[in-house]
């Protein structure tokens, strides 16, 4: 093996398994390669600093879209879940067919929002109540099935 790279063999200065190709700039890296020309576009003839904001703008940015895309794809729809959730339970009155999160089916027999709980009637012939936390309501049934109101997106 004369010439040849000592662990894999191939011709010298070719790296293995590396995309790049000497000279080129890939397509993902073009913008940012772009804001770097900017950046050094300055005359070095005249004696010219880049400007500094272009380099923090370059610095940034990076750290602004993560921070976007974590609040568009993270925060922004649990506000939307927890929002509907909080309207469902504000809405829950006596006489409503309700699912708790245990897959409980019950009525609602009594509402006490100040104190957290839900009394729910599971069996009318044997009048089985059961009390539970007003949070533990997942969603609340219709006449039919296809009317149920619900706190989280089923789509």
């Amino acid at each position: 093996m004369r010439g040849g790279h000592y662990i894999c063999g191939l011709p010298g200065g070719v790296r293995p398994g590396f995309p790049l190709r000497s000279g080129t700039i890939h397509r993902m890296f073009l913008p940012i390669a772009l804001l770097a020309l900017l950046a050094d576009a300055a005359d070095p003839a005249a004696g010219q600093a880049p400007p500094e904001f272009l380099k923090t703008l370059i610095n940034t940015l990076p750290l602004a879209l993560i921070a976007a895309a974590a609040y568009l794809l993270l925060f922004r729809p649990e506000q939307e879940r927890r929002k509907r959730q909080q309207d469902l339970l504000g809405g829950l009155k006596k006489n409503d067919r309700v699912v708790t999160t245990a897959g409980i089916y019950g009525t609602v027999a009594n509402v006490e929002r100040d104190a957290d709980r839900v009394v729910l009637k599971i069996d009318d012939a044997a009048n089985v109540k059961i009390t539970v936390t007003l949070s533990s309501i997942a969603r609340v049934l219709g006449d039919d099935k296809s009317e149920a109101r619900t706190g989280r997106d089923e789509s």
